[in-house]
């Protein structure tokens, strides 16, 4: 190792070091995405087995094949979550695995569930969409519902006191899909997102039963609050309500803790910051057609 060499290792090392003595005392490593990223996929095998990935034939019957599956994901989920809960340090480190093995005994006991939603919002998908084929191709295709799938078990997780765990495997499903939902936001049954690629749906956002978003929504935020001292304000309600059947076209944004009617229709390209009456219609302005006469309109 030459001098410079030596010197960028010894530097990063000490920030590092610097940066490990932030950290609360207990605190040991972190979640890991990379196993994270399995265990998604391993759920999502056990609620829809026809259409794993990577996974044996269903050659002892679908009871077998759900008991492997999860007799060998829930290890790893739960030691996922403990390190999410040592993380903050406020618990006696001796509570932890009994603590993470409650929450992720919960979590697997809601997995029927959540596989009814599931089935909802793949209902909703097939009948929302008139490209649809099957619901074959829907579960094998469609990157709206794989985005769905992982939120249902995100946002199950962060209900039951993994927040961490739940907050990655968001990432992972935006990674995957381009569709960014936190898992602290309440969705209903039947969700479809359509396309799916450049949706965003904040933290406080909730919906009712069968929504329907399309490509490039934002269900976001239009202003953050500060306290005295110039902090943000964190956990205010502060992204909007859309009540059951709304539909949202794409590249619309719906900003703000406001709440959109039953019903409402809006229409693509449009900034929505105030209540929608339940039935309302909203659209933006007409396109103009013009003709072009020495470079005009461009």
């Amino acid at each position: 190792m030459n001098a410079s060499l030596g010197t960028l290792v010894h530097d990063v090392a000490e920030a590092l070091r610097r940066g490990q003595e932030t950290l609360p005392a207990a605190a040991g490593p972190l979640p890991s995405r990379a196993d994270l990223e399995a265990i998604a996929h391993r759920l999502r095998a056990a609620l829809f087995g026809r259409h794993r990935s990577g996974t044996q034939p269903l050659e002892r019957g679908v009871d077998a094949f759900v008991a492997d599956t999860l007799l060998g994901t829930v290890p790893q989920l739960q030691e996922q979550v403990r390190r999410d809960l040592q993380r903050s340090g406020s618990r006696p480190g001796d509570s932890l695995v009994p603590l993470a093995q409650a929450i992720t005994q919960r979590f697997v006991q809601r997995l029927p569930a959540i596989q009814a939603m599931l089935l909802e919002d793949l209902a909703a998908a097939d009948a929302g969409d008139p490209a649809a084929q099957s619901r074959d191709e829907i579960l094998l295709c469609y990157p709206g519902f794989a985005a769905v799938v992982v939120h249902r078990l995100a946002h199950e997780l962060h209900e039951l006191g993994a927040p961490l765990v739940a907050r990655c495997l968001a990432s992972i499903a935006q990674a995957w899909t381009g569709v960014d939902i936190h898992p602290a936001a309440q969705i209903g049954p039947g969700f479809f997102v359509d396309h799916g690629t450049g949706v965003v749906i904040g933290a406080t956002a909730v919906l009712g039963a069968r929504v329907r978003l399309y490509q490039g929504v934002t269900l976001g935020a239009r202003s953050f609050r500060r306290d005295g001292e110039g902090a943000l304000c964190k956990g205010e309600p502060r992204h909007p309500i859309l009540h059951d059947d709304v539909q949202v076209f794409s590249g619309a944004a719906v900003l703000g803790r406001i709440t959109i009617g039953r019903g409402a229709r809006i229409g693509a390209g449009v900034v929505v910051v105030d209540d929608v009456a339940p039935g309302a219609r909203i659209t933006a302005l007409p396109a103009r057609q013009s003709g072009y006469h020495d470079g005009a309109g461009i």
